[in-house]
């Protein structure tokens, strides 16, 4: 990912270099082709860079993505595995429904913690933690 970002990053900087020097974007995306291969991005994406390359001071302009509004994603930080850790290891017999409104997250990422994280599962309307190892799974098997 963090390649590929680099990549999309040096894109943008040579679509500055060349919109300022004046080509076109036709000239601009098939020089690219050339260059970047299969890796380069659209044709469009790059009419939409030359837009806001020619439409900005280029001293000012930031190749980086900027920072987004909206909702931060922190419903599987360690302070929530740990509630609902001790919340398991309080009451077993403890619903998700349960967990989710007492911790502040969704149903969801209450299954996504418990399964997946934290390695629990169902048994008998108990969270029972996995306990078998590959070693033990395979002598199960053989018998």
């Amino acid at each position: 990912m963090a390649a590929s970002n680099d990549l999309l990053i040096k894109q943008r900087s040579d679509i500055e270099l060349l919109a300022a020097e004046g080509c076109s974007t036709a000239n601009i995306h098939a020089r690219m082709k050339k260059v970047y291969g299969e890796m380069c991005i659209s044709d469009c994406a790059v009419r939409k860079w030359v837009r806001i390359f020619k439409g900005e001071d280029p001293r000012e302009t930031i190749l980086r993505d900027r920072k987004r509004s909206g909702r931060p994603l922190y419903a599987s930080v360690t302070a929530h595995r740990e509630k609902v850790d001790c919340m398991i290891r309080a009451n077993r017999r403890v619903i998700q429904k349960e967990i989710a409104n007492v911790v502040g997250i969704s149903k969801e990422r209450v299954h996504h913690i418990v399964t997946t994280v934290l390695g629990y599962r169902k048994v008998s309307a108990r969270w029972v933690p996995r306990q078998l190892t590959v070693q033990m799974k395979a002598q199960r098997k053989d018998m």
